[in-house]
């Protein structure tokens, strides 16, 4: 049987007692006051954090200096004015019966507006692997400035009632920058060899430790590896992690490369396994006499209670699955894990939505995440009798959210199983875990009262003999099948036939029409079927699966390793036989032999059913692709959205 006999014991740091080994690790969330202060959305946000019942929470990077900041608004920690609003988060978590540490931050170059502005600092002149642009060296003013700083903000941290602080030293930010030679390549005694790229650490260490206190925890996390050409590595960081502890960490929080790293490893999408990370950390563990926290991707508890057991950690960090359902705790405590909403790893509404949206915190299978002070609580005042027509990710999240709420709910699917277009994109490779979710929120909503109907076309007459009160319409989308004069030949296929397992090409050399995320994943389904010879054209300058995504450079990187070819500002002009021409630029081409042919340029939304509604006066909202073509986070929120506006 399954056990969390390792997980759920307390651990003592200096003095704290952490009542479990479950930590919530730092996550920015843009929801502060703009001038960094605390926030009602970030207090209810936390809240429901806190109930998780993690033992530590680590709240997200806080700057320690003016000059650190990554955006205007970050959470902040550099004046005594910052002091009250920190406490309301104090005093929420220990309510819960969690223990809370900061996360002191400098940006260093790592920041887009300070550098734009030309107010970024680094430790030498050297451009952002991200932004492209050089801070300013700093100066040995400038440093002493910093270290003492961080040392100032500890302090208020102390005052405010925080447990510990925890010093950010991974991911690309200014520690971080010391630590590289790739962005330290300073001659004085901060520059030169790993030990002493260090310096800088271990003094801001120091000086913490003296403003403090001895009794005080102080935490540091670290990438063990950089995981760029000419960065430090496991073995560097070997070298000086038992520096760290000497010089006065009391605990460290093992994580793994940069921002500017390939594969988005500081927020491992969906193709790196729980725990994979975890190698790394026993390296660290194996070299220091201080407590280490454990990072990989973790979304289960009882594996991270193997890891512990093991000895590899003696806590694990739970990331975004803190997101995607903070109860999942609970639930294996009380042996229910299989209600629990699995994180998806896509970084829609996390890291993808701050880093390239600036934009709040969401996530994708999580409405409430983010929207803690509209999400309602009670059931609604008056119960109706709402139908919602389509059980993609906007139907299937709009009944349950309507059935959570008090409301009569009836669901109909036309097709055999719900899941809409995930159905679809959970048969890529890497995305089975987007199948298990659409089961898990099909259960859920059945549990909630939800009255399912596959197999059912909703149509006017069934509307007007019924006459609902209200409709959510969530009917999705179909392929879109473009006037291409060939399209009709019988060796051209739409991208869900091929994902439906109808037709498969280990042979011949196929074309996919269509660049976009759908066409990306059915050449990678076709890549691990066997196929061999691929090219495929998109009609932009620029494919549209952008390589800052997680997935996407993953995709990429896979696509080009199977040797297929991409095509763009490709038009295709018709289809023959065994050929299809296309306009590339403004030069026509004749790819050739071409024996399939995959059509996957978008969706068209389905709708039909608005008419009919609208002309009985019926209330309707329209979610997802019925609306008009969206990720699974839009889907998901819209129809949250349109349940709680009931």
């Amino acid at each position: 049987m399954k056990s969390l006999k390792h997980l759920l014991e307390p651990i003592t740091i200096k003095n704290m007692v952490i009542p479990n080994r479950v930590v919530y690790p730092p996550l920015g969330t843009l929801l502060t006051n703009d001038d960094g202060s605390v926030s009602d959305a970030l207090l209810a946000y936390y809240r429901r954090r806190f109930q998780s019942g993690a033992g530590l929470v680590i709240n997200e990077i806080t700057s320690v200096h003016p000059s650190g900041s990554s955006v205007a608004s970050q959470l902040a920690a550099y004046d005594d004015r910052y002091i009250p609003g920190l406490k309301k988060l104090v005093d929420i978590a220990h309510s819960q019966g969690s223990k809370i540490a900061a996360q002191l931050h400098h940006c260093g170059r790592e920041s887009y507006d300070l550098l734009r502005e030309g107010k970024a600092i680094g430790p030498s002149a050297i451009p952002s692997r991200i932004y492209r642009r050089a801070p300013r060296e700093m100066t040995q003013d400038d440093i002493q400035e910093i270290i003492a700083a961080f040392g100032q903000a500890a302090v208020r941290l102390r005052e405010a009632g925080y447990d510990a602080v925890e010093l950010h030293g991974a991911h690309g930010y200014l520690l971080h920058q010391f630590l590289s030679s790739t962005s330290n390549q300073r001659q004085d005694e901060y520059g030169g060899t790993m030990i002493r790229r260090a310096r800088f650490v271990t003094e801001i260490i120091q000086r913490v430790r003296k403003e403090v206190g001895d009794d005080f925890p102080i935490l540091l996390r670290i990438s063990a590896d950089e995981y760029v050409k000419d960065g430090f590595t496991v073995a560097d960081m070997q070298e000086v992690a038992p520096l760290f502890a000497e010089a006065g960490t009391d605990m460290l929080h093992v994580s793994l490369g940069t921002h500017g790293s390939p594969a988005g490893m500081t927020s491992a999408p969906i193709e790196y396994e729980p725990g994979f990370n975890m190698p790394l950390v026993r390296m660290i563990k194996d070299v220091v006499d201080v407590p280490i926290i454990g990072v990989g991707r973790f979304v289960d508890p009882f594996l991270a209670d193997k890891y512990i057991a093991q000895g590899d950690a003696d806590l694990i960090s739970f990331g975004r699955q803190h997101l995607a359902d903070p109860d999942f705790l609970q639930n294996a405590i009380k042996g229910k894990s299989d209600q629990t909403m699995i994180c998806l790893a896509c970084n829609q509404g996390c890291i993808e939505r701050e880093m390239l949206e600036t934009k709040s915190i969401r996530c994708a299978i999580n409405p409430e995440t983010g929207q803690e002070l509209i999400y309602p609580a009670q059931p609604a005042a008056r119960s109706r009798q709402v139908w919602v027509i389509g059980a993609g990710p906007a139907g299937l999240t709009a009944a349950y959210e309507a059935a959570r709420l008090g409301h009569s709910v009836n669901l109909f699917e036309r097709s055999s199983e719900p899941g809409g277009q995930v159905s679809l994109a959970a048969r890529a490779p890497f995305k089975g875990a987007y199948g298990e979710w659409i089961k898990n929120l099909t259960n859920k909503a059945i549990n909630a009262g939800v009255q399912l109907s596959l197999n059912t076309e909703v149509t006017p007459a069934m509307i007007i003999d019924h006459n609902p009160e209200a409709v959510i319409l969530s009917t999705g989308a179909k392929e879109s099948r473009p006037p291409i004069p060939g399209i009709d030949l019988p060796h051209v296929y739409m991208a869900g036939e091929v994902l439906n397992d109808r037709h498969l090409f280990n042979n011949g050399h196929v074309l996919v029409v269509g660049g976009g995320l759908v066409g990306m994943e059915v050449a990678d389904y076709l890549r691990e079927k066997g196929c061999k010879n691929l090219t495929l054209v998109e009609e932009l300058p620029k494919s549209p699966v952008t390589k800052a995504a997680a997935h996407g450079y993953m995709l990429h990187n896979r696509f080009k390793k199977a040797g297929y070819t991409l095509i763009l500002d490709a038009c295709v002009q018709t289809i023959q036989p065994d050929s299809v021409t296309v306009l590339v630029g403004d030069t026509e081409q004749v790819l050739a032999p071409i024996d399939h042919v995959i059509i996957a340029v978008g969706t068209k939304p389905v709708n039909e059913l608005q008419s009919i509604l609208d002309s009985r006066n019926i209330t309707c909202v329209t979610v997802g692709d019925a609306l008009m073509g969206r990720r699974i986070m839009e889907a998901v929120e819209e129809g949250a959205l349109a349940a709680w506006n009931l």
